[in-house]
């Protein structure tokens, strides 16, 4: 089951994913920069969806799995 939850992130887990603060994060998502969702007041956001995200604001950089080496 934990990898059910490994799937979506909370603002905080993505802030950590992504090194950058919560505020940041939070002023991202609510302009519509960063892939989300509001749940009730809560944001989420799927790990899956941030990834491809990334990879299409810098098309260049050689994609990797988190946790993978060089």
């Amino acid at each position: 089951m934990a990898k059910i939850l490994d799937i979506v992130m909370t603002i905080t887990e993505l802030s950590v994913y992504l090194k950058i603060s919560k505020s940041t994060l939070y002023k991202l998502a609510q302009e519509g920069k960063v892939p989300g969702q509001k749940v009730g007041r809560h944001w989420r956001f799927h790990r899956e969806v941030i990834d491809e995200w990334l990879g299409k604001a810098n098309p260049a950089a050689p994609r990797r799995t988190v946790g993978a080496r060089k």
